[in-house]
């Protein structure tokens, strides 16, 4: 069987996204905030919007360091919101904000962010084998539990779907076709789960 890349990785910045990022295990926290952050942004979008806007984020959100983007002010919220390089949202453009607060104040308790996220699915990557991009959920019980445990501590933009696109870009799943060079299947010298 020739391998070919998962069917929605069109373009040079969708496939290197692909091949490069999507489905690789995460352990930075920094990355982690990030991309719950991001996945945020793309409701009601496709992923390729954020994807191509995420150097601007990244510029105007600190690098995504939660101290940083939770001392942000309204003004500097106002201000995000006339830049063109952003989805001009401002609910989702405070809820990066509003993400960052929720993130540092449960730290200062002592919380692990890479432990408690990774915890959803029992520390290690879920494989999953897709024979089609159909055959992959929208959301999971444990996509699920997260949404609500998130929401609890005041994060927002971070529904059932949302945390499911998390855990499959940070690796926690993944998602990769059964067809797809990049399915752990497929990669020499790593055995199947």
């Amino acid at each position: 069987m020739e391998l070919t890349p998962c069917s929605w990785a069109k373009g040079d910045l969708y496939l290197e996204y692909h091949d490069t990022e999507w489905g690789v295990p995460c352990y930075q926290p920094d990355r982690l905030f990030e991309k719950l952050c991001l996945e945020g942004q793309q409701a009601g979008l496709s992923w390729i919007t954020v994807l191509k806007k995420r150097p601007c984020y990244r510029q105007r959100f600190h690098n995504f360091d939660p101290q940083r983007v939770a001392a942000m002010t309204d003004s500097d919220i106002d201000d995000c919101l006339s830049d063109a390089g952003l989805i001009r949202h401002r609910g989702k453009l405070e809820a990066i904000r509003k993400n960052a607060r929720a993130w540092v104040a449960a730290e200062q308790k002592g919380h692990n962010w890479v432990e408690w996220l990774w915890s959803y699915v029992g520390g290690k990557p879920v494989i999953n084998r897709l024979a089609t991009l159909s055959d992959a959920p929208a959301q999971t019980d444990a996509s699920a539990a997260m949404s609500k445990a998130l929401k609890k501590m005041g994060f927002g933009f971070v529904g059932p779907t949302t945390c499911y696109a998390f855990m499959q870009s940070m690796g926690m799943v993944n998602d990769h076709l059964t067809s797809c060079p990049c399915h752990p299947d497929n990669i020499t010298g790593v055995l199947p789960e």
